[in-house]
């Protein structure tokens, strides 16, 4: 026997807790998000995903010796060479364990220079624009500015580009990353740790550090810097990965992973995430930990595309795997869902008779792909830009009842 969730009745909830302006909401921002910025015709994607930035790298360095090499290795040890942050995790490690000597042909130097390479093409991609202010980015930022809040947003991301900054500064939108100061900003643990912020600034917590993010020797010390602009043939602090590295480096990490923790830690806190495949196994750790902690605690993952690849082939395993053990982590796909542990398939619940248009048109009936003449219900709040539509929609009545006030 099938069994079915009533996407009505779910997107009722999902406006309800958006729309609490006392409680702890959050937006986990991953890979995906980009893909979903309309572009002119032949400029698609503003920033490709993982898969095409790593086709775009190896082709950039194929002439390169020792980078080929890095590949074999990597290749060796049952890794992937088409993810880019496999590859930037795998040099690392061999980095850790370099001093004084070659590592499976590499020496120390070689490294260094292969990463600063990596980084800079990471660095040529991501160094984009958003087109207009009329992307999901700038939707979720007039969200954010929508109502004032007693607890502020937080917004989390895995992504090294500058997209949400340019929303947030399109429209004056008031945030902190972590770092102070106007010419060589640092990061202040105290001020993040201790929430030292004023509560009308959003939070901007960038995971694995950005693409304007510098390591530099000051004063015989290597310092965590942030530049209000993106510098070329720079050390450029991008670390898609939870190794340990030397202090300096380990500070931001680890303090920015602490407190999506502590984020979600908080009494009824809301984590939503977009364009995360749940492929970090430490960041899963993170969540999963937290939401076993505090069950009082939401994060709902929003997938794009169907739950299935097709009949044999599930899309997103680990995140199944993990929402069917923990009631707390929900995730909808465009089909499907798993909420409070159980899987089932979208299905409005037509005997009632309170519809809501503004609801109905986030869930469309659409003739099945099977040939038949069948239709099924979707939720596609798994694509970015509908999900920033549907805060769109939201932010009227959010502003009527502050008037009601």
């Amino acid at each position: 026997m099938d069994n079915y969730h009533d996407p009505i009745r779910h997107l009722k909830y999902l406006r309800q807790s958006l729309s609490q302006d006392n409680e702890s909401i959050g937006f986990f921002i991953s890979a995906g998000c980009p893909l979903s910025v309309d572009m002119p015709k032949g400029q698609w994607p503003l920033i490709p995903d993982v898969k095409n930035l790593t086709i775009f790298i190896n082709k950039q360095l194929e002439q390169d010796t020792k980078y080929s090499l890095l590949l074999e290795e990597l290749t060796k040890a049952e890794k992937s060479a088409e993810n880019i942050e496999d590859i930037l995790s795998f040099l690392r490690s061999l980095l850790s364990v370099s001093k004084g000597g070659n590592v499976r042909g590499l020496s120390e130097e070689d490294l260094l220079t292969l990463e600063k390479n990596i980084c800079a093409e990471i660095v040529k991609k991501l160094d984009v624009a958003l087109p207009s202010q009329e992307t999901p980015y700038h939707r979720l930022c007039n969200w954010i500015r929508s109502i004032d809040r007693k607890s502020a947003v937080e917004l989390f991301t895995t992504n090294y580009d500058l997209l949400m900054e340019q929303a947030l500064e399109d429209l004056e939108v008031p945030y902190f990353d972590g770092f102070v100061g106007a010419r060589r900003s640092f990061f202040d643990l105290r001020a993040v740790e201790d929430n030292l912020i004023p509560t009308h600034w959003s939070r901007l917590w960038k995971i694995h550090g950005s693409i304007n993010w510098y390591q530099k020797d000051i004063d015989s010390e290597k310092k965590v810097y942030r530049s209000s602009e993106v510098k070329k043939n720079a050390s450029h602090l991008i670390y898609p990965s939870h190794l340990k590295y030397e202090e300096s480096r380990k500070m931001p990490y680890l303090a920015l992973i602490d407190q999506l923790n502590r984020f979600i830690r908080k009494k009824s806190s809301f984590l939503i995430l977009s364009g995360y495949s749940f492929n970090d196994s430490h960041l899963n750790d993170t969540i999963v930990n937290a939401l076993k902690a505090n069950p009082t605690a939401m994060v709902l993952g929003l997938m794009y595309d169907r739950y299935e690849i097709d009949s044999s082939t599930e899309r997103y395993p680990e995140a199944y795997r993990l929402a069917k053990k923990q009631h707390n982590l929900n995730i909808w796909t465009f089909d499907k869902a798993i909420i409070g542990t159980n899987l089932g398939k979208w299905k409005k619940d037509h005997k009632k008779e309170d519809e809501d248009l503004d609801l109905v048109q986030f869930s469309p009936s659409e003739k099945k792909s099977d040939g038949s003449d069948h239709f099924e219900d979707l939720v596609k709040l798994g694509n970015f830009s509908e999900l920033t539509n549907f805060l769109k929609k939201i932010i009227g009545p959010l502003r009527e009842d502050k008037n009601v006030k």
